[in-house]
């Protein structure tokens, strides 16, 4: 099994880098923290929450839209050699990326493979650090990076591949959807049912719910797509909003998610949610976001309270 430590980062192309740096520091809050070439990257991460200062966490590059990757941090860096047999044995492709490779990505090492939806993966190992602190581009509250939703063709199937090549555990599940966690947070990687590979939305995590509101307003004036809330999840407890940036993808801010902490593992049973309005925002929003309206979940009968 290999032992993960946290989502390091994602990677996406865009046909227009420009707008996508405009939209990650204008909208979105993030800090462009260089630019290199056909390359734009974004930092995050506050050092008073998270004790470090990731490199970065987000990368644009131009290129097809359609063109995601994740990447995974290893817990023990030693271990990379060790995970092209692991995939090898699993029957999974694994490659070892190059120089020229670790330097785009800021890492010493990665092992590159794909899930069998064909999600793209990067097993990393020491990334970069920067030392240097976040500065937003605009106040959104984002505290941290915390979690993708990844689009599968075979949730059961995708499930096996998250725990039992990888460490991941299953918190919960929504309808078919399982949400894992890595670490203690709830959950650090959703998978939803589609037709293609992809990542389907990426959470930053806020300070408090003010935040969450007041990225709302701000977004409906400027007429930003809000898909999803604001609202609260029931499986993890987290208010959030979730809306539409360049190429489509969703972005989601939220707080207050729950975690599992290390005296839970042994006694904590994952709960089954139908995918239904209620499971999905305990509030009543539906939302419009591919994943999660895809299935169009029942609008459930006025209750009437006597």
């Amino acid at each position: 099994m290999i032992h993960l430590h946290d989502i390091r980062y994602v990677r996406m192309g865009t046909r227009d880098l420009d707008a996508a740096i405009a939209f990650a520091t204008k909208i979105v809050g993030l800090e462009l923290a260089a630019k290199d070439g056909k390359w734009a990257y974004f930092k995050s991460d506050k050092v008073a929450v998270r004790g470090d200062t990731r490199d970065h966490t987000l990368a644009y590059f131009e290129g097809d839209p359609a063109d995601h990757v994740v990447g995974l941090e290893l817990k023990n860096p030693n271990d990379l050699d060790k995970v092209g047999a692991e995939l090898d044995n699993a029957k999974y492709p694994a490659r070892l990326g190059t120089k020229d490779e670790c330097e785009q990505r800021r890492v010493k090492a990665f092992i590159a493979t794909q899930d069998p939806t064909g999600n793209k993966i990067e097993i990393v190992a020491r990334p970069f650090n920067s030392g240097v602190r976040y500065f937003p581009g605009r106040d959104a509250g984002i505290t941290h990076f915390s979690h993708i939703g990844l689009n599968t063709t075979d949730p059961k199937r995708d499930e096996k591949f998250w725990t039992t090549v990888f460490n991941a555990r299953v918190s919960d599940w929504l309808g078919d959807t399982p949400l894992f966690r890595i670490h203690t947070a709830h959950h650090s990687v959703v998978l939803f049912p589609t037709t293609r590979p992809g990542i389907q939305h990426i959470n930053h995590q806020v300070e408090d719910i003010d935040d969450v509101m007041r990225s709302w307003y701000f977004l409906k004036e400027r007429n930003i797509n809000i898909v999803f809330g604001p609202g609260r999840h029931p499986l993890s407890g987290a208010m959030m909003v979730y809306f539409e940036g360049p190429d489509g993808m969703v972005f989601e801010y939220s707080v207050g998610v729950k975690h599992i902490m290390p005296e839970e593992e042994a006694t904590y049973r994952p709960r089954q949610f139908p995918f239904e309005r209620y499971a999905l925002d305990m509030w009543g929003s539906l939302p419009t976001v591919s994943g999660f309206a895809e299935k169009k979940p029942e609008r459930e009968k006025m209750r009437v309270v006597v």
